[in-house]
């Protein structure tokens, strides 16, 4: 059997840090479901499995409500199968509800209930909906008594927390680890995690289709499954579905000669229209460097989709010549010898000390500027 999982889809999530990028942001993740559903065509994937969270809050607007459905319907010959996460969890007169009464595609399937569901003759499906966002029993306990048919394949659908994967261990909708095994599952599809991720033999997070932040998957992506039959081992294979690729790099700068290095590597990289970046700059640079640095950053900044720098461990050390651009000898030169002293107090405050760089870099820039130099 051939299928695909897939979790996470967050429709509605707002980007509303990333200005006028954010309309952009959200209609990747709409897009992202018709590159699973070409994919399920052009793979012979009958279902698609979605393990939660299909919608970012449980109570969107008509429009959010509609515009994933109305993908999904686009492709009749693929079965979409989708269980509410803990964004939107079912609950009376909520988001299921509401799109149960303004009419379901006949090929998208909402499993509001716990129970067996056939998947056509070879396989059944074993869903865990939630019914709150936060659920403190494993709502997988019950698979493992489940009936099905024999030579049927056992595949389990659920959204929330692996135990002993959450280190805190206090996870939200708890999963047993080792749930495939006990359940007799050829495989269990997992929701809740936003990275691609292995927890046992047949039991995987399938991660987000669409990356939506730093620090987590660089790039959405689905997994496509085949499994030859009970008890046969799942070959998983990654696909990618994701436009926008979400990156953070750390940096480190000690001289005016390591800015050419570090947009030469920026540079060099293929997808910059398409890449959100968190970069984080750490260091120290002299006035001059440090101006040169805010120039390429705003170069870089119109080559990228998106660049969030992140300047706050890069500190400013102006050398004799700096302050002589800024004045030789006069009202705005002492003005920056009081900010440099400041800005190299160890009694003052981070904040303070980081005050005095940043009015340092103003002051040097406006000087700069007014003098008509290059930039």
């Amino acid at each position: 059997m051939r299928f695909i999982h897939t979790a996470d889809w967050q429709i509605g999530k707002p980007f509303r840090n990333f200005g006028d990028k954010e309309s952009v942001l959200r209609q990747a993740r709409l897009a992202a479901i018709e590159a699973i559903g070409r994919l399920a065509a052009a793979e012979g994937a009958a279902h698609v499995l979605v393990a939660g969270d299909l919608y970012d809050n449980e109570a969107p607007a008509q429009k959010t409500l509609q515009e994933p459905l109305e993908r999904m319907r686009n492709f009749p010959a693929v079965a979409w199968h989708v269980i509410p996460g803990n964004h939107d969890y079912h609950r009376g007169n909520g988001l299921w509800d509401r799109a149960a009464a303004l009419g379901l595609p006949p090929n998208v399937h909402i499993h509001l209930t716990p129970g067996p569901v056939a998947l056509g003759p070879d396989a059944v499906l074993f869903p865990a909906p939630l019914r709150r966002k936060s659920e403190v029993n494993d709502l997988t306990d019950w698979m493992d008594s489940a009936p099905s048919a024999a030579g049927q394949l056992r595949i389990g659908l659920a959204h929330g927390s692996v135990q002993g994967f959450d280190s805190s261990g206090d996870a939200n909708n708890p999963i047993a680890a080792d749930r495939a095994k006990r359940a007799s599952l050829d495989y269990l599809a997992l929701g809740d995690w936003h990275r691609t991720l292995q927890i046992g033999p047949a039991t995987w997070y399938a991660g987000t289709p669409e990356a939506d932040r730093f620090n987590s998957q660089e790039i959405g992506q689905v997994l496509l499954l085949d499994i030859a039959g009970p008890g046969a081992s799942p070959k998983v294979t990654p696909h990618r579905t994701g436009a926008y690729r979400w990156l953070r790099q750390s940096e480190e700068l000690s001289g005016a000669g390591d800015l050419d290095g570090l947009e030469a590597r920026l540079r060099a990289r293929p997808d910059l229209t398409s890449l959100l970046m968190r970069l984080d700059l750490a260091g120290t640079l002299d006035l001059t460097a440090r101006a040169d640095l805010e120039r390429r950053l705003a170069s870089l900044e119109a080559a990228m989709f998106w660049l969030e720098p992140d300047l706050s461990e890069l500190h400013v050390r102006p050398t004799l010549a700096d302050l002589e651009k800024i004045d030789f000898d006069g009202v705005l030169r002492e003005a920056a010898e009081k900010l440099r002293q400041q800005a190299e107090n160890a009694a003052a405050s981070p904040a303070e000390r980081r005050r005095a760089e940043e009015a340092l870099v103003q002051l040097y820039l406006l000087t700069r500027d007014g003098r008509g130099e290059a930039a």
